[in-house]
């Protein structure tokens, strides 16, 4: 089974389906209505987020040192 979102209302021969209902068809039946325009996929499971930046590690880089200044005898 497989969960759509409804996104306008339908109705035929025994049933009604309002905008915004959430409803389980088969795999197959639900990805017919889903085509972005009657109804769409719900997710079971939360999307993945960005990590945040307080807890990524900053990338660094090494240093680059500047050339030793060569001395002239005067």
């Amino acid at each position: 089974m497989a969960r759509i979102r409804m996104l306008t209302s339908v109705s035929g021969e025994g049933f009604v389906w309002e905008a915004g209902q959430e409803i389980d068809l088969p795999g197959s039946q639900a990805a017919a209505w889903a085509d972005g325009v009657r109804a769409e996929l719900v997710r079971d499971a939360a999307p993945e987020t960005p990590e945040t930046l307080e807890s990524a590690a900053p990338e660094r880089t090494a240093r680059r040192r500047r050339p030793a200044k060569v001395r002239t005898p005067q």
